[in-house]
């Protein structure tokens, strides 16, 4: 059980990347980007076939970022320039992304990583270098605990300070003068087109860095998983709108560093909620999507019931107050 929920909380950092990647195209540009699906398999792909011919690791990772960027800026041109409708735009980029992906990996379905190095594995190691695994460990025997969860924690820890390290720089670029103008062109086009802004090409900007974001991640999942397949994008949007969802219903969105934390922390419960369903007897790995659709829906239901509530309550409140009010001047005047 402690294992099976540690692997949770553990891929639920990685994909809180990809969340922050949907995060910036549905609630900052305001924008349904649908390449997300397609976009995190090329980051996969690419970093997988690097890896497989020899490259670094990191590099691998850094160039499959840099393909997911490629195909959120093309979906941007398709909109800006092409004039196609958002949604559409999307699905013919998500559409486009499955036969490149093919060619990415050479004609393949599926690239294997086993017994190849990876970020993890390199990280891993120097982890183990260190000797930082022993204070962990040792406090693991000490609670019961030794047997139940991974005797490394390189990966646990590298991927932390992966996650940190890019909220604080989405954090900051959302804070400078282009990420305003990115942050306008979501809440208002026309306002800051009257500005002299280019929208265009802060459209085209932004979906390339949401696009980048979600293949960073992709790259990540495949050399954890140690596999890529051309299969593995498949409602990787839902994932993201259910991790952006959950984050901001349970810990809000009054500023940027506080919604982007939301959305990490949302990615991580979503894992968390899918790793204790599937431990149901009568679910199986096969309702995997069942269950995320139900999540999902649960996330968006329940809000607006707790919101309905919260309005029920006020409005009782008032109605509470008019009448102490009215009682209150009907006894003066009965007094007087």
């Amino acid at each position: 059980m402690f294992a099976s929920l540690f692997g949770a909380v553990e891929s639920g950092i990685i994909y809180a990347i990809m969340a922050l990647g949907v995060y910036l195209s549905f609630r900052i540009l305001d924008f349904p980007d649908l390449t997300v699906d397609g976009s995190f398999v090329t980051g996969a792909g690419t970093a997988a076939i690097l890896i497989v011919h020899g490259q670094n690791p990191f590099l691998a990772t850094i160039a499959g970022g840099l393909a997911g960027f490629i195909a959120g800026c093309i979906t941007g041109i398709l909109h800006t320039k092409g004039k196609i409708n958002p949604l559409l735009s999307g699905i013919l980029m998500m559409i486009a992304l499955y036969s490149v992906n093919l060619r990415i990996m050479d004609q393949k379905p599926n690239v294997p990583l086993l017994g190849q190095e990876t970020s993890f594995s390199m990280m891993t190691s120097f982890w183990q270098k260190l000797g930082l695994d022993a204070p962990f460990n040792s406090f693991l025997e000490m609670v019961g605990l030794g047997d139940s969860l991974p005797k490394t924690w390189g990966i646990f820890f590298f991927m932390i300070i992966v996650v940190i390290l890019i909220k604080l720089i989405t954090d900051w670029f959302l804070k400078t003068e282009v990420g305003l103008a990115i942050r306008a062109v979501g809440d208002n086009k026309r306002m800051i087109r009257s500005l002299s802004a280019n929208t265009d090409r802060l459209t085209v900007l932004g979906l390339g860095i949401s696009n980048a974001l979600v293949a960073f991640s992709g790259a990540l999942i495949a050399q954890y998983g140690a596999f890529a397949d051309v299969g593995m994008g498949i409602g990787m949007i839902i994932i993201g709108l259910a991790s952006v969802i959950i984050g901001e219903a349970l810990f809000g969105t009054k500023s940027i560093a506080r919604a982007t934390l939301a959305v990490i922390l949302g990615a991580i419960i979503y894992r968390v909620i899918l790793a204790i369903a599937l431990r149901i007897e009568f679910l199986d790995t096969g309702d995997m999507k069942l269950i995320t659709a139900v999540i999902v829906i649960f996330s968006l239901v329940l809000p607006k019931v707790i919101e309905a509530n919260k309005e029920k309550r006020r409005r009782a409140k008032k109605r509470q107050a008019w009448q102490k009010a009215v009682k209150g001047e009907g006894d003066d005047i009965a007094s007087t």
